[in-house]
């Protein structure tokens, strides 16, 4: 594959940089601007004085901000209203419009649809700028109007114009073949072809990281009127620590790279070597959208658009703006499932490598599904946010201080000591802790708070039917839960078998979480929290009823096609070459009770 292609990960629509015209314009803008604020060597190269002195010029900052986005330079997103407009006009005339995918677009989202690059899309709706609404095969979705080029020729039937792809797929492979030397078995030369591919992006990458550590963070730092430390923290994450990674990576790989045989390379065990080091990539893609939220407010301020420009321009990177940069690294953790994939699949099974690169694979198809869950984890927090301050009479610590994911709920038959006092309560099973309220005796939308039990410390034990010694009742269908030292007891009843079973297995699975959570490391920042509650204050203000909405996808069930996605397409995360993951059951758990009906 070629380096262009590589690229076109990253760059919307196949956008190249002009150095010479885009740095002399910008340049010129930029040092004619006579600010309020002391914008004096906003940049600073290495060696150079602190200050600088620009001179006042004609025209003030919103004038010249206005030229220069006008001129045609590109800050945002691309993709022209005019373009766009014609596309609208020739789908409202019933005419079937056609887009080439420029690269892969492979998504874990159902409102969405995915693709490989060089697949052909048929556009259904193209009123939103940034997103399209297509069809593939079998499949509609959303998709990113930046991943895909439209057809030249419209008119052109489509088994012309699939023959004509296929035709230029085969001529490319066929020069690849030649440049890297005839001879070699078809297997061996694929393999040739995928080993050469990950050693160079790989190199790319490394590049591309210590651009954005040396180009943007260095610069950064030294403008501390402009951005604090927490700021920075929250734009680029751990990127840094990915950087010292990844040059430790790409060492090891180039040991086992040869270059006069690379079908021969044995690069599968430094992929097993790093797994566990691949999970830095966690914090980075939970951050991710902090950091296109923090960014984009930053955006709207002039200076710091010129600021970052300039950033760019001094370190000769690519024409992308600083986001298109931060998500790289969320694209490529994505991406090393799929190269796995691709050299197994090239791969003799009497390869000395065959069997590395097999559990590589699994290793990182692993990495990428641990991602992915603390991502569900983390948007778990604001749910369960939301939920603690829809509950009346709350009391103690909140439930994010220790827990972060609902694992099971239901209504339950509570039996206390020591008058064996029998009492209905709704039950809500989180990580280290469950929490029983008492529904509303009149108003049936409204829970209010009566105790959490610590099941850090409860056993569970399944109770037989007929009575109990602890109670001195008969019981059907019960559990006890119970601390180590018997001094605190609790024993609840389902309505049937199956219901005591399913509750059997929800208290199995929150040990289990608990356990894979202290191996794996996973954690929620006190900074998260704080932001999750202060959120679903500002959501529930005083004074004000308090109710849980209904699930997200009953309001989709209205909608003409399900509601456009939030994020900007270059804010996508977990691109996977996985099957779909089965999804949340937070709101099933919460949504089907009657206490949250609206």
């Amino acid at each position: 594959m070629s380096q262009g292609i590589r690229w076109q990960q990253v760059w919307p629509r196949g956008e190249r940089l002009t150095p010479k015209g885009s740095h002399n314009l910008f340049m010129t803008v930029f040092l004619s601007l006579s600010l309020p604020l002391s914008l004096s060597a906003m940049i600073v190269p290495d060696g150079a004085p602190e200050k600088a002195v620009f001179g006042d010029e004609t025209g003030s900052e919103e004038d010249l901000f206005e030229d220069f986005r006008s001129s045609g330079h590109r800050f945002g997103h691309s993709g022209g209203g005019g373009e766009q407009l014609a596309i609208n006009e020739l789908i409202s005339d019933g005419s079937v419009v056609y887009a080439e995918a420029l690269w892969d677009h492979v998504t874990m989202d159902d409102q969405e649809v995915g693709f490989k690059a060089g697949d052909v899309i048929e556009v259904v709706d193209a009123t939103n700028k940034e997103w399209w609404w297509g069809r593939i095969l079998d499949s509609e979705g959303w998709f990113p109007a930046s991943f895909v080029r439209l057809r030249v020729n419209q008119d052109e039937p489509m088994e012309e114009y699939l023959a004509q792809l296929e035709e230029a797929r085969e001529e490319d492979s066929h020069g690849v073949g030649l440049l890297l030397g005839p001879g070699l078995p078809c297997k061996e030369q694929m393999r040739t072809n995928v080993i050469n591919e990950i050693m160079s992006t790989e190199r790319d990458y490394i590049k591309h990281l210590k651009d954005i550590c040396e180009g943007y963070i260095k610069q950064c730092r030294k403008r501390t009127d402009m951005f604090t430390e927490d700021q920075l923290h929250t734009i680029f994450g751990n990127i840094e620590e990915i950087y010292r990674f990844q040059k430790k990576f790409l060492k090891g790989l180039e040991k086992k790279f040869n270059k006069d045989e690379p079908h021969i390379s044995e690069i599968g065990s430094c992929f097993l070597e790093h797994q566990t080091d691949f999970q830095i990539y966690s914090e980075y893609c939970n951050n991710h959208p902090n950091a296109c939220l923090q960014l984009s407010k930053l955006m709207k301020v002039n200076k710091y658009v010129f600021f970052f420009e300039a950033c760019r321009l001094l370190q000769k990177m690519i024409d992308i703006s600083l986001d298109g940069f931060l998500l790289t690294p969320v694209q490529k953790i994505c991406k090393y499932p799929l190269q796995l994939a691709e050299l197994l699949k090239y791969t003799n099974p009497q390869h000395r490598d065959y069997k590395d690169v097999e559990a590589a694979l699994n290793a990182m198809k692993n990495v990428a599904r641990l991602i992915n869950e603390r991502k569900r984890r983390l948007e778990n927090i604001d749910k369960i946010a939301q939920w603690q301050s829809s509950i009346e009479d709350w009391e103690g610590e909140d439930v994010l201080s220790r827990s972060s994911d609902l694992i099971f709920s239901g209504e339950l038959t509570k039996i206390s000591q020591p008058q064996a006092k029998s009492q209905q309560r709704m039950f809500f099973l989180f990580d280290h802790q469950m929490v029983y309220c008492k529904k509303d005796l009149l108003r049936r939308d409204m829970l209010y708070y009566k105790g959490r039990m610590d099941m850090d410390l409860m056993e569970v034990v399944d109770v037989e039917d007929g009575k109990d010694k602890d109670f001195n009742v008969s019981v059907k269908n019960a559990i006890k839960l119970r601390s180590p030292s018997g001094d605190e007891v609790h024993l609840l009843c389902t309505k049937k078998p199956e219901q005591k079973q399913r509750w059997l297995r929800a208290f199995a699975d929150e040990r289990g979480q608990v356990q894979h959570d202290r191996e794996t490391g996973f954690s929620i920042t006190e900074v998260q929290k704080k932001q999750a509650m202060l959120n679903a204050c500002k959501s529930h203000p005083a004074g004000k009823p308090k109710a849980v909405n209904r699930p997200y996808y009953d309001f989709l069930l209205r909608q003409k096609h399900p509601t456009l996605p939030t994020a900007l397409p270059q804010q996508q995360v977990f691109m996977l070459a996985e099957p779909k993951r089965k999804t949340s059951n937070f709101w099933h758990n919460i949504g089907r009770l009657t206490p949250f009906k609206k």
